[in-house]
């Protein structure tokens, strides 16, 4: 008997793009602008995959002044960060085996879903997705949770669905939503964050990735 296939959500930053000098350079600059300094062993790399109203407050920005700095990232971002981003090496050539196995591919992600399909077309991966959804410009669908949630809402299915991701908001955010998740070791988040969040399974490679995928 033919094993079903799954569905597969995938994050978009820092599980299929390296998008670390476009956000950090942005994220800088609006701590810049509070006079917020950061310890130079500090890499930033909360700020990348969750919600930046979650992050900011934790660096220092005033919770009355988180809106305007969303604002000031935004408009650095949205004009110059986005694109100083890369897709990670061997993941169109994933994208392509999963397709050609049959697997429904989709991205949940917390970054704006505007953006992330802009992101994907850019580099000439939107085509392997049958959706991309994200959070909303106005705030709302603002938690990986919320993100997934939509999704299923909208595609209407979710059996034999698993979600690919970096960090432990992924993990937890698929498990709200009652489907395993496994983590990935390229991206930005805790290895030991993921397990402890309940990740299935933790890949290094993409080959590795393809093979957990394959036996989830």
């Amino acid at each position: 008997m033919e094993k079903a296939k799954k569905i597969i959500l995938f994050d978009l930053d820092g599980t299929l793009t390296d998008s670390a000098e476009g956000i950090l350079k942005s994220v800088r600059m609006v701590l810049d602008h509070y006079g917020i300094e950061v310890p130079e062993n500090d890499p930033l790399h909360a700020f990348i995959g969750p919600p930046l109203r979650a992050t900011f407050p934790a660096y220092g920005v005033p919770r009355d002044e988180v809106e305007n700095a969303v604002k000031l990232y935004r408009k650095r971002y949205f004009s110059v960060g986005k694109f100083e981003n890369t897709p990670y090496p061997g993941v169109e050539a994933l994208l392509t085996r999963l397709r050609d196995a049959g697997y429904r591919l989709y991205v949940a992600t917390s970054k704006p879903e505007d953006l992330a399909v802009e992101i994907l077309q850019h580099f000439d991966l939107a085509k392997y997705f049958d959706l991309i959804c994200g959070a909303r410009i106005d705030g709302g669908r603002d938690s990986k949770e919320k993100v997934i949630a939509y999704l299923f809402e909208t595609v209407g299915a979710r059996t034999e669905a698993l979600m690919i991701g970096d960090t432990a908001f992924d993990v937890l955010g698929a498990k709200e939503n009652g489907i395993p998740a496994i983590g990935v070791t390229w991206g930005y988040g805790d290895v030991d964050a993921m397990r402890e969040a309940g990740a299935i399974a933790i890949a290094s490679t993409m080959d590795e990735l393809f093979t957990m995928i394959e036996n989830a």
